[in-house]
C-alpha cells in the first residue's frame, strides 16, 4: 500500500480513538506507521499529528472535563522529554515496541486477576508527579506519553470526566512540547510537514465520528473502551 494511503488511514483510526478514548494516537498510529516509515521520521510526524488529534475534542468538551489534577503531571512531563528524545537517537526501536507491548498486555491480565473494586489512593502528587515524567520520556521517545497517565488515572479509579481532563490534556501538552524539542534537534523537516497534511482530514473526519461514540459512553462502558485498546494497542506493538 502506497505511503500516501497509508498516511491518512492511520490518521483517521487513530484520531477517532482518541476523540473516543482521550488516548491512544502514538499506539495506533505505531503500529501502522512504524511498518512502513523509519522510526526517527514516523515519531515527529505522529506528535505532529497527536497535537491535532487532541487539541479538537478537547475544544468540544472543555466543559465537561476536571482538569484540576493536570498541572502536576503536565510539569514533570515536560522535564522527562529531554530524555525521552536522547533515547530516540540511541535506543533501537524494536525491543522498545516489544517491552511496551508485554507491559500492556501484562497490566491487562493484572486488572483483570485483581480483586474487584481495587484502586490505589496513595502516594499524592509524588506519584503523580513520577507517572508524568514517566509519560514525558515515553512522548520523547516514541510519542507514547499518554500510556502512563492514561494507566495510572484507571488504577486511581477516577470518573471518565477526571480521567480524561488529566491525560488528554497531558497528551496535547507533550506533544507540543516534544515537537519543539524534536524541531530544535533537527529531526522536523519538510517531509514531516507534507504528510501532516495529508493527515489533516482524516484527522478532523476520524474526530467527528469518535466524539459521537464517547458522547454515548457512561463511566463504565468508558473503562471497557479504555481496557479493550490497551490489550489492542499491546498485541498490535508485539506483532
Amino acid at each position: 500500500m502506497p505511503i500516501e494511503l497509508i498516511i491518512p488511514l492511520g490518521a483517521f483510526l487513530a484520531s477517532f480513538v482518541v476523540a473516543a478514548a482521550g488516548f491512544g494516537d502514538a499506539l495506533v498510529l505505531g503500529a501502522i506507521w512504524f511498518q512502513f516509515v523509519d522510526p526517527k521520521d514516523a515519531v515527529p510526524l505522529i506528535v505532529a499529528c497527536g497535537f491535532s488529534m487532541h487539541t479538537l475534542p478537547l475544544i468540544r468538551l472543555r466543559k465537561d472535563l476536571d482538569f484540576s489534577y493536570l498541572p502536576v503531571f503536565a510539569v514533570m512531563g515536560i522535564f522527562g522529554i529531554p530524555l525521552g528524545v536522547w533515547f530516540l537517537s540511541h535506543i533501537a526501536p524494536a525491543p522498545f515496541r516489544l517491552g511496551v507491548g508485554w507491559f500492556l498486555i501484562s497490566y491487562i491480565l493484572f486488572i483483570f486477576a485483581m480483586p474487584r473494586g481495587l484502586k490505589i489512593t496513595g502516594g499524592g502528587k509524588v506519584a503523580d508527579g513520577l507517572i508524568g515524567f514517566t509519560g514525558g520520556v515515553l512522548g520523547g521517545f516514541a510519542g507514547l506519553s499518554g500510556v502512563t497517565p492514561t494507566l495510572w488515572a484507571g488504577l486511581r479509579a477516577w470518573p471518565k470526566a477526571r480521567q480524561r481532563g488529566v491525560y488528554q490534556p497531558f497528551c496535547l501538552i507533550m506533544h507540543g512540547a516534544t515537537f519543539a524539542w524534536l524541531s530544535w534537534q533537527g529531526l522536523v523537516n519538510e517531509e514531516t510537514l507534507v504528510r501532516l497534511l495529508w493527515a489533516l482530514p482524516a484527522i478532523v473526519a476520524g474526530t467527528w465520528l469518535g466524539l459521537i461514540l464517547y458522547r454515548k459512553l457512561d463511566d463504565k462502558r468508558f473503562r471497557q473502551l479504555i481496557l479493550g485498546l490497551i490489550l489492542i494497542s499491546g498485541i498490535a506493538l508485539i506483532l
